[in-house]
């Protein structure tokens, strides 16, 4: 998802969004060591969405106060 599009979510949405990445995260490593994960470069893409993700947050909570 784009930066743009995220920016107009509300913190509460990001913060949903963001346990759920956590949970692909964590599903997709554990594919990955067990040699069940097909797609490897799921990993990296994951870890950069929540990275812009927390990003956004950060950004919203400064504003807010």
């Amino acid at each position: 998802m784009k930066a743009n599009e995220l920016r107009e979510k509300t913190v509460a949405e990001l913060n949903e969004q963001l346990n759920a990445l956590y949970r692909d995260q964590f599903s997709a490593r554990m594919q990955k060591s067990t040699g069940q994960l097909a797609q490897t470069h799921l990993t990296g893409s994951i870890k950069k969405e929540i990275a812009r993700i927390k990003t956004i947050i950060t950004e919203k909570e400064k504003v807010g106060s």
